[in-house]
């Protein structure tokens, strides 16, 4: 089983940026599609930003023009940094990374977002 490790999340108040990264843990493959997904309390969980091995990116509406997804094929990591936060931002932040041959996907453990107002 492949182990993804989140990282870069934490408190910030509205207006302010994070970055959240997120790797696999001694796995080597060879990675599809990345992306972050994101849970707040009582609500599903919930596609934020889609990147393809190719480079094409898909976000949500809600954080469009707000947030960018980058990836490392090489290291199959995949990024998301997050400018101008808002409290609706407020999440569990879930990276997904497609298994390019096997077609598995692999999860992270997520990270909390916290948007102070």
């Amino acid at each position: 089983q492949v182990q993804l490790v989140e990282s870069g999340g934490g408190f910030v108040q509205a207006g302010g940026s994070l970055r959240l990264s997120c790797a696999p843990l001694r796995s080597r493959f060879s990675s599809g599609d990345m992306g972050w997904y994101r849970q707040a309390p009582g609500k599903e969980r919930e596609l934020v930003a889609l990147i393809t091995r190719g480079g094409t990116k898909n976000y949500a509406d809600s954080v469009q023009g707000r947030f960018t997804i980058s990836s490392d094929n090489a290291r199959n990591s995949v990024y998301l940094q997050m400018n101008s936060l808002k409290p609706e931002d407020t999440a569990v932040y879930y990276c997904k990374i497609t298994n390019g041959v096997t077609r598995d996907d692999y999860w992270g453990q997520g990270t909390q977002v916290t948007v102070s107002s």
